[in-house]
This record gives structure tokens, C-alpha cells and sequence, in this order.
């Protein structure tokens, strides 16, 4: 279990040139992705919400059958001005990891409000909805200690496997091909190259054959069996 992130209850004040911990999870904990689209489709909302320019419908830039790589941003301009920069990021089915930087005063927060009112107005119109699909505002942990990035990368990256009963070997097999985080970019397997930002954290990581070396023996020690829900429900209001 991840101590630190237990222990912060008190919202942080968003400071530029800051890295923090954003996470939220589905209202009553229901799945917030339920298809391929629905992933692509927040994936692409973390590049195009990305903007201080009002962002148009994308509709038509998200189809079933293809991927993040097929489709161009629209705000893919050379006067784009980012609030934030999107270090790491992991989707779950119910729920969501982050790291940002903060690049602007209130960058955080205007770059969450975007994105949360955003998928969720998509959300809701897909599925004949209505009302709130997240669980009350999103919580951030200020991560100040530099030792911590030595392993929030891999805590949040192996949330997909932190579940799965099998060898160390099917686990790793398993995390080689989840999609729907920024761990394949990390080792350089090009999958949403555009959405992160990765020169700082890859150099602190030590390039990307030494995190996968690294990241495939935290899975054989065992170190990706923390329960996600727990560190939530310690910072729900």
C-alpha cells in the first residue's frame, strides 16, 4: 500500500512547474469506459481539452474502428497553448490516473473542468443518461519528495494488472498489451505518443530499456498488488 497517498486528505494549491497525482473514479463506482470508443475518446480529450482555445465537437474525429494515431487533432496548431502537460496517464474501467505539470496559474483546474464536463457530456449522450458520471470533484496529491517519482510511474502503470492472479510472466504479457495507458510509449512502443509528455520522467527513469527492465521486476517482486479503492476512498470528502 502507498503510504503517502493515504496521508493526503488536504487538497493542494496548484503551483506552475508542479507535478501532481490526479485521480477520480465513476459516481457510485460504476464504469466510466465501457467500449473501445469510450477509451479513444477520453484519450483524445487529455491532447484536445489540452488547449487555453475553445475546443470544437469531436465527434467525427472518434470512429470504432480506428485508432488514436489515425485520427488528427484539430487543434494540432503550431499557437497551441497547453495548461498543462500530461506526464502519465492509466484508464480503468471505473476510474482514471494522471500526473501533470502544471504550465499556467489554474492550469489544473481548468484543464480538469474541461475534461470532466467534456466526457461526460459525450458519456451521457451515448448512453441516454443524465446527471453527474464522476464522483464528486477529481482529488490531486502534490507530489513534492522526489523519491516518489521513483515509483509513482510504476504504481499507476500496473493498475491494470494489480488485479490478475496470474504469473509474473502473464502479468507482463498482460501490461505489454493494455492500450489504455502511457506505459507503451514509455518503452517505446509507439501507441498515444502526441498526448504525453514524457523527455523529463523517461530521462529520470533512465530511458525506456531500463523502465521496462525495471517495471518487469517490480511485477516478479510482487510490488503491484496495492488495492486502488482503498487510497480513494481514505481521500473521499
Amino acid at each position: 500500500m502507498i503510504v503517502f497517498l493515504l496521508m493526503a486528505k488536504k487538497k493542494p494549491e496548484f503551483i506552475e512547474d508542479e507535478f501532481y497525482h490526479i485521480y477520480n473514479r465513476g459516481v457510485e463506482k460504476r464504469n466510466i469506459f465501457l467500449d473501445k470508443q469510450d477509451h479513444l475518446r477520453f484519450i483524445h480529450c487529455l491532447y484536445e481539452f489540452n488547449n487555453n482555445s475553445p475546443v470544437q465537437n469531436l465527434g467525427r474525429d472518434i470512429e470504432h474502428n480506428r485508432s488514436m494515431s489515425e485520427v488528427q487533432p484539430r487543434s494540432f496548431v503550431k499557437n497551441r497553448k497547453r495548461m498543462v502537460d500530461v506526464i502519465i496517464f492509466t484508464l480503468m474501467p471505473n476510474h482514471f490516473h494522471l500526473v501533470l505539470k502544471q504550465r499556467q496559474e489554474n492550469g489544473i483546474v481548468k484543464f480538469m473542468q474541461k475534461l470532466g464536463t467534456g466526457y461526460t457530456m459525450y458519456f451521457n449522450q451515448k448512453y441516454e443518461r443524465v446527471g453527474g458520471l464522476f464522483q464528486g470533484r477529481f482529488k490531486a496529491v502534490h507530489i513534492k519528495k522526489e523519491a516518489h517519482f521513483g515509483w509513482l510511474p510504476f504504481y499507476i502503470h500496473t493498475n491494470p494488472i494489480k488485479k490478475s492472479k496470474g504469473l509474473p510472466s502473464e502479468k507482463i504479457e498482460q501490461l505489454n498489451h493494455y492500450r489504455w495507458s502511457s506505459y507503451l510509449d514509455y518503452i517505446g512502443i509507439k501507441n498515444f505518443p502526441s498526448v504525453t509528455s514524457r523527455e523529463w520522467m523517461s530521462g529520470y527513469l533512465g530511458g525506456e530499456a531500463k523502465y521496462k527492465k525495471e517495471m518487469e521486476d517490480w511485477i516478479r517482486d510482487n510490488k503491484n498488488d496495492g488495492d486502488i479503492d482503498l487510497i480513494m476512498e481514505q481521500n473521499d470528502e
